[in-house]
């Protein structure tokens, strides 16, 4: 099982490197939201309890996020590929778990999103805020299962998709606004009731709280804060049903292929 995982996961890495436009926009994309978003909105931000936080700052833990969730999600276009050059056929009917499949190809394209995530927290320093240990820990954490949860997600609507231009008009109308409405461009504070009932039933927003609250409170306090338990909570859960309904189709498309009909030659 776990050759096969490291097999569909190293794929992936190879795929991603021998695009280099791929390997600059993925990088590129997030860096320039940032800078040119964030010095837009310097002059007039103002967070309710957060006077001193400048909009580049506020929106740091922002960019982190739609890294994790835009390079994951769109990392798993490569199921549609696969469908259309027949690997993904030949993984199928091979002896091999069904759930090795699924954590083959959603822990290369998490790998993916996490290490540019990577390369992003280079700029911390320059910011002035760092976690504690602990903090770096919970950080590290809230990462990887906000990557797990949201690169599955890609997985389930890529896998009956059957064209790479559908799947990028689905994930346009349906992941910006999951991304904008997180909490990530604009404080809950001050919305209107029906807005901020969406961004509370949004789980991008609660993966959002697990980025964002290392940065601002110290990593022992965190793990008491009914705030992050409820976010940590929220994504666990969001991640775990992503990963069953990913291994339900997986199983189901499998169940629902037809056996291959009976020869008909005439006999002697």
């Amino acid at each position: 099982m776990i050759a096969i995982i490291s097999t569909l996961a190293k794929r992936e890495w190879i795929r991603f490197f021998r695009q280099p436009h791929r390997v600059i926009g993925s990088v590129a994309q997030p860096i320039l939201f940032w800078i040119f978003l964030g010095s837009g909105f310097s002059a007039s931000f103002r967070a309710p309890g957060m006077e001193s936080v400048s909009y580049m700052e506020y929106f740091y833990p922002g960019i982190l996020l739609m890294v994790v969730l835009f390079s994951g999600i769109f990392s798993t276009i490569t199921i549609i590929e696969d469908r259309s050059k027949g690997l993904l056929q030949s993984v199928l009917v091979a002896p091999v778990s069904r759930f090795a499949i699924v954590l083959g190809k959603v822990s290369g394209a998490m790998g993916i999103g996490l290490a540019q995530v990577l390369l992003m927290l280079v700029a911390i320093p320059f910011l002035g805020i760092s976690p504690d240990v602990t903090g770096w820990l919970l950080l590290t954490l809230g990462l990887i299962l906000s990557a797990l949860g949201f690169t599955t997600l890609g997985f389930i609507i890529a896998w009956n998709m059957e064209s790479t231009a559908g799947f990028h008009a689905i994930m346009s109308v349906f992941l910006l606004p999951l991304w904008m409405l997180s909490g990530a461009l604009f404080p809950m504070g001050h919305l209107p009731g029906w807005l901020h009932g969406l961004m509370i039933i949004n789980p991008v927003s609660h993966a959002l709280q697990l980025i964002r609250l290392p940065f601002y409170h110290p990593g022992m306090q965190l793990i008491g804060m009914a705030d992050y338990q409820v976010a940590f909570l929220v994504t666990v859960v969001w991640a775990g049903l992503c990963l069953a309904i990913a291994l339900w189709k997986v199983n189901r498309m499998e169940t629902s292929v037809p056996p291959p009909e009976p020869s008909l030659k005439p006999t002697s």
